[in-house]
């Protein structure tokens, strides 16, 4: 490495550091804010990153979990502070709160400062054990066979409930859609074969299949997940052009100064990427995936206008 090149690879931690130095000056503790309760997969992102972070930045670190209303009542909270010390980590699906629910006096794209991708996952099709398919095309034969059929959700504009009307569309296929108020519900009812069908989280379904409770009809990305190479694609099983991505992402609070967000960045970066982070998020069904700040934007507007697009075709109006 030559002279020049050191000088500005030092500059630039320096400039990082002096970033960080400016937060801590007015608090030495950086809050990362969960919109949703513990045990969520934001949650787990924000207490896994908290050790490596802390001592990457010389702060002290803090998980403040604000849930409820869908979310909205903790990205007011940081949308509306004015704390250089303060972070959350939210879903991209977030942006679609205003298609969805009246009242959304924020906006992803310009109330927070974007910071960095985080981690992306994926959901799968599950049916309960008693439904007779174990594949997309006899799901589709199965669902077509009969009228009236329900599929369960956490809420209106959840990853499960956006994941499976996307699906709907591509297979052509009508489910009627239950909202829970949460999740524990939701897989509760679907469990004890109240309603046949739902999307969930990877990691979540693995569990219920091995344990004979439910069946994995095929998972959302476009192609298999690395960690479970023996659940198909919904893609190849003939959902043409199916794919849906569930991403992770860190945003700071409006107006963030650009040399703290990079501090905060590559804090974050840094802890995603260290060896027990990885494997621990790993074992969750999450795969590491950052990016720009720039980027991360970029992505955002894509998900707002692809949801957009969506709730225009089935005819979903906030309430």
């Amino acid at each position: 490495m030559d002279r020049r090149r050191r000088d500005v690879l030092r500059l630039a931690a320096a400039t990082g550091l002096m970033a960080a130095g400016a937060a801590r000056a007015q608090s030495n503790m950086l809050r990362m804010v969960v919109p949703l309760t513990p045990g969520t997969t934001p949650d787990t992102i924000a207490r896994a990153i908290g050790p490596v972070v802390q001592k990457r930045l010389n702060m002290n670190y803090m998980v403040e979990n604000k849930p409820g209303a869908s979310g909205m009542i903790g990205m007011k909270y940081v949308a509306q502070s004015s704390d250089p010390a303060m972070l959350m980590v939210v879903p991209a699906t977030t942006v679609t709160l205003p298609l969805f629910y009246k009242g959304v006096d924020f906006d992803v794209l310009q109330s927070f400062t974007p910071v960095t991708q985080a981690v992306s996952s994926s959901f799968v099709l599950a049916v309960h054990k008693d439904v007779p398919a174990r594949n997309l095309q006899e799901f589709i034969a199965w669902a077509r066979a009969r009228s009236g059929l329900f599929y369960a959700s956490p809420g209106s504009g959840t990853h499960h409930h956006l994941f499976m009307e996307l699906l709907l569309q591509a297979i052509d296929v009508k489910l009627e859609h239950v909202p829970y108020k949460g999740s524990a519900p939701a897989v509760n009812d679907f469990l004890g074969g109240q309603v046949p069908t739902m999307f969930l989280p990877i990691q979540v379904a693995v569990p219920l299949r091995n344990a004979g409770r439910i069946k994995i009809i095929g998972g959302s990305l476009r192609d298999r997940h690395p960690g479970f190479p023996e659940i198909p694609s919904l893609q190849e099983q003939g959902a043409k052009n199916y794919h849906a991505d569930p991403w992770f992402a860190v945003w700071g609070t409006p107006k963030m100064p650009p040399d703290t967000v990079e501090a905060y960045r590559q804090g974050i970066i840094a802890a995603l990427n260290d060896a027990a982070v990885k494997e621990n998020l790993s074992k969750q069904g999450l795969i590491i995936k950052t990016s720009t700040p720039s980027e991360l934007l970029a992505m955002t507007k894509e998900e707002s206008a692809m949801w957009s697009r969506l709730t225009k075709a089935i005819n979903i109006k906030p309430e």
